[in-house]
């Protein structure tokens, strides 16, 4: 069954492109080409290695991107043919502009939890193909099958090899509890608070214990979980010490 194209958006979706062009010089060029066809709200392109050659030009209007895309499908920038189409989503620019900050910041929580699960499916599928590379190493499915007791220790590392994690701490998909690493001594339930209370839907600060430097922060739902993380992972708390924010495993 051939694959559907996005329906029309304001958002030009560009591919194709010249890797080795440094994003600036990208970005200016795009511009210099597309705004012929209307005014130019955004053009996002980025350096990660999954991202070269693509960019994403944000206009006012639909009609301006359908005319974009066109006019300059296959044109030439670089010594690279342009391949053209709809982005499938709405970008962050056309959100902000169209529905306002509340609207914007759900339609960001909703993107960076869309980006987290990816990055857990990726990893997953990154760990079963090293299974099959070394068939003799322990079998973690039915470890993985089996659901975690809820306790106040939930989401500690096993320490049994069968029943270790695959997913590495920063691609475990979203929910709505966090696990928080290298806390600095001295940091109690009421001190978290103050630094997480302030995301939607804040539940409780729940410590581990006979465990100094790790928390669990509990929210009402996935959204305050992922605005959360998003805002205070790697944040500085005196001195050196930097803090881990991961979602809990489950």
């Amino acid at each position: 069954m051939a694959a559907t194209s996005p329906p029309p958006s304001a958002t030009v979706y560009a591919r194709n492109l010249e890797e080795r062009i440094k994003v600036p010089q990208l970005i200016e060029s795009l511009t210099e080409l597309f705004s012929e066809y209307g005014t130019i709200i955004d053009v996002v392109a980025k350096t990660n290695l999954k991202a070269k050659g693509q960019a994403f030009i944000v206009f006012d209007s639909v009609e301006s991107a359908q005319k974009a895309i066109e006019e300059v499908q296959g044109f030439e920038l670089f010594g690279k043919e342009m391949q053209l189409a709809f982005a499938k989503t709405r970008s962050d620019a056309t959100v902000k502009r169209q529905g306002g900050e509340e609207e914007f910041e759900s339609h960001k929580r909703r993107r960076l939890a869309e980006k987290d699960k990816k990055k857990a499916a990726e990893a997953a599928e990154t760990a079963k193909l090293l299974k099959r590379a070394n068939p003799s190493a322990p079998d973690s499915s039915s470890a993985a099958a089996r659901p975690i007791k809820a306790t106040r220790g939930a989401g500690l590392k096993s320490s049994n090899p069968a029943g270790a994690a695959v997913i590495p701490d920063e691609y475990l998909p979203p929910n709505k509890i966090l696990f928080v690493q290298n806390l600095p001594e001295g940091y109690d339930v009421e001190s978290l608070t103050t630094i997480f209370g302030r995301y939607e839907g804040f539940r409780e600060v729940r410590l581990v214990p006979g465990r100094t430097g790790i928390a669990f922060v509990e929210y009402e739902s996935e959204a305050g979980a992922i605005a959360a993380k998003e805002t205070t992972a790697g944040m500085p708390l005196g001195g050196d010490a930097v803090i881990k924010v991961t979602y809990q495993r489950q």
